[in-house]
């Protein structure tokens, strides 16, 4: 590896300060005099038929402008993969954030008021809660036109897992559940839209792909795209939660209808009724080994929650599928996943893209085989792990760069330096009822976008100078929401180009300013905007040698081609790149409360290259903070179809005092080939193995398994009565 001087360095963010004073605008500091103020009517019930809307009070109030329906909509639907989604509902409401009328007034006061003036007359209809009993005979239809509740259906067949599982010489059941999630993350949906002196729609928000919002909220207006700038200020955290439009298509609705500046800034309740949520999953399965430890068979059935609208199910149910067997070499393999509709909030895009789901059973299951086995659950992984030339479930060879062995050793030499080893289940010295146990797991998540999708991202870099290049320009539309991709993009550009970092400037939250890097999801910004940027900044610099001033260059990026799954083989070749992980983590559980305490975790990830140490450190600590959550605290809760946790006063995240005192990332670089300097993505990777090694460690404190996410003090208070009555425990 070449010596370099900014790729690897822990440089500051750029941002740092401004955020910590208060200085960075976010879309909340957006709001001007004389803008007008939208407040969203909501359904408030899962599934009605509207039979009027009177907005005649609503208009009689003091400074109230107009109340905007679905007769207001050019083209009432949108939808990141399927548009199946109204923007204004005019017949039916599907759950109870549905959005139902839009009211402007000259003050948020007056929003308010007339909002609560605005009477809908509903005739109930029934409501589908239940998304096992999505799919059976005489469900009520959520989409009554579709006939049927089915979301997707994604089968992967490998092999021949019946005869593979007769043959074994030990097969296991597990069923398991995991439930909704929200994203928290720091400031609720909030933004502006005004008309410019052009005449295009502006829409300054916060998102996580300039130019897909773009291009859905032109297509609700009927407008071409370039009449259309999406701009965003700085984002307080996405975790995919703003993959779907969320404020922004609203926006362009009232300031393309009412002709004045319009704003909109929601509070924390209005954000959880309405943007989608982790998908809960049931997922019944067998696993069959033989006596050596090979796993010879896997299969699983996974059902997944859509809620009301199909968002981004569809490709969550693809990872969920490709992972139900983990990052294990499994030459037989029988999986179903289903998305179904519910009139549950809509379930989407989450950090780890059902990976976490899909890996908190395969990894359970391989811990729970080696003990009935009666082999070291360390060993059972070694035998079985992905490795070079591994062949996956849809039958494909593995994309180069299998590391998953590399981190699983790596996390066990630094395990070895606590001087302490999966299982013990011993208890604290003078309290008894307090025990602690130490669980190991290993994770696997694809890089970037998958199954046929195109995979580009493109990017400008323009020198400027005389005899030398004195400073330079990036252009590339990528968010950041907070992981700091703008640095990385600058110190990939300022290392190609020998600049110091402070002459390299970025131009990245304006749709009509910078090309389309694709979206800040599926740990995608550095291995693809970086590529771009690295080959942008070296096709500037031979148009400098050209003599060309200034020099600039355009390139456009595109990853090795994936394919979709063959609709009667399911075989293709689905990523084109995966990250992997390995993580021990100790556990102390309070036999009396039933209450878990983290002590310690070790994350360890092959990076490929960090191009900046500190902030790969620091996406492993903030992802395992919110897989804590994920696996211990946070339990959005919905009963006949309303909202039992709208704020967090009742939706429990993580505070600093529920994180563990010591978290050890140990970074692996192991250059991949196709990302710059040899980098790839990690963001996503710490969520997928956490709550299966926390079940193994509750598991050797205690003797028993959890199968059931999140792991509540109830729920482990449950599973110990229930091992007692048993036997001892």
């Amino acid at each position: 590896m070449p010596v370099t001087t900014l790729i690897g360095a822990p440089v500051a963010r750029h941002d740092a300060l401004d955020k910590v004073t208060g200085a960075a605008r976010y879309p909340g500091d957006l709001v001007r005099p004389g803008m007008l103020h939208l407040k969203v009517i909501f359904a408030g019930r899962p599934h009605a038929r509207i039979k009027a809307i009177d907005a005649a009070a609503a208009l009689a109030v003091p400074g109230a402008v107009a109340v905007l329906t679905a007769a207001d909509v050019p083209h009432n639907a949108y939808g990141l993969v399927t548009a199946d989604q109204p923007v204004l509902c005019g017949e039916v409401v599907r759950f109870v954030g549905d959005r139902v009328a839009l009211v402007a007034a000259e003050s948020r006061e007056a929003a308010e008021a007339a909002a609560r003036l605005v009477h809908v007359d509903y005739e109930d209809l029934p409501a589908l809660t239940d998304h096992l009993g999505a799919l059976s005979p005489g469900a009520p239809l959520v989409h009554a036109e579709l006939g049927s509740n089915l979301v997707y259906h994604c089968p992967i067949r490998k092999g021949d897992a019946a005869a593979a599982l007769a043959a074994a010489d030990i097969v296991l059941e597990g069923e398991f559940s995991t439930a909704w999630q929200e994203h928290a993350f720091l400031q609720p949906e909030a933004g502006v839209a005004y008309r410019d002196e052009q005449g295009r729609i502006v829409v300054e928000s916060a998102g996580q792909w300039l130019h897909e919002d773009r291009r859905q909220i032109a297509e609700v207006l009927g407008l071409p795209e370039e009449q259309v700038v999406v701009r965003y200020a700085a984002i307080g955290g996405a975790f995919g939660g703003r993959e779907d439009l969320s404020v922004q298509h609203l926006l362009a609705l009232a300031a393309w209808r009412l002709g004045r500046p319009v704003a909109i800034v929601w509070e924390r309740a209005e954000s959880i009724l309405s943007h989608h949520k982790r998908h809960p999953v049931s997922i019944r399965c067998r696993w069959g080994a033989m006596r050596d430890g090979r796993i010879v068979a896997v299969e699983a059935t996974a059902t997944a929650d859509g809620g009301a609208y199909a968002s981004t199910s569809q490709e969550v149910l693809k990872c969920l599928a490709l992972f139900a067997s983990g990052c294990y070499e499994v030459p037989n393999l029988h999986v179903d996943a289903y998305a179904v509709y519910t009139n549950n909030v809509p379930s989407g895009a989450f950090r780890g893209f059902g990976s976490p789901q899909a890996q908190f059973a395969s990894e359970v299951m391989v811990t729970r085989l080696a003990h009935a086995l009666g082999l070291d659950p360390i060993d059972l992984r070694r035998i079985n792990l992905y490795r070079e030339g591994s062949v996956e479930p849809t039958q494909s060879v593995l994309p180069p760069g299998v590391s998953v062995r590399a981190c699983l050793e790596a996390c066990l030499a630094e395990l070895r330096s606590w001087g302490a080893s999966e299982g013990q289940g011993l208890a604290e010295k003078n309290h008894p009822h307090l025990r602690r146990g130490v669980g190991i797991a290993c994770g696997i998540k694809n890089l970037g976008y998958s199954f046929g999708f195109a995979e580009q991202a493109t990017a400008t870099v323009e020198l400027f100078g005389e005899a030398t290049v004195e400073r330079a320009e990036v252009r590339i539309g990528a968010a950041d929401v907070g992981q700091g991709t703008h640095l990385i993009l600058r110190q990939i550009a300022a290392e190609r180009l020998g600049l110091p970092l402070a002459r390299v400037r970025i131009i990245a939250d304006d749709s009509a300013e910078a090309p389309n890097a694709g979206s800040a999801s599926a740990s995608r910004l550095t291995i693809m905007g970086g590529r771009a940027v690295l080959d942008a900044a070296a096709a500037a610099l031979v148009e400098w040698g050209n003599e060309e001033r200034p020099a600039r260059a355009t390139v456009q990026y595109q990853a090795p081609a994936t394919t979709p799954l063959d609709p009667v083989t399911t075989a293709g070749r689905p990523n084109y790149a995966y990250g992997y992980a390995a993580q021990a983590v100790e556990v102390e559980v309070d036999t009396g409360t039933g209450l878990v305490r983290v002590l310690r975790i070790i994350s360890a990830h092959d990076v490929g290259r960090a191009v900046n140490r500190q902030q790969v450190e620091g996406q492993i600590e903030g992802a395992l903070a919110q897989a804590l959550g994920f696996t211990l605290l946070e339990q959005f809760q919905m009963r006949a179809g309303q909202v039992l946790t709208p704020g967090l006063s009742t939706y429990l995240v993580p505070t600093i005092l529920d994180t563990p005192p010591a978290i050890t990332p140990v970074i692996l670089e192991l250059a991949d080939s196709e990302g710059p300097y040899g980098a790839r993505g990690v963001a996503e990777l710490p969520m997928v193995p956490f709550a299966p090694a926390v079940a193994a460690a509750i598991h050797a404190a205690t003797g028993v398994w959890l199968s059931d996410l999140p792991f509540t003090p109830e729920r482990v208070l449950a599973a110990l009565r229930g091992a007692q009555r048993s036997g001892p425990v």
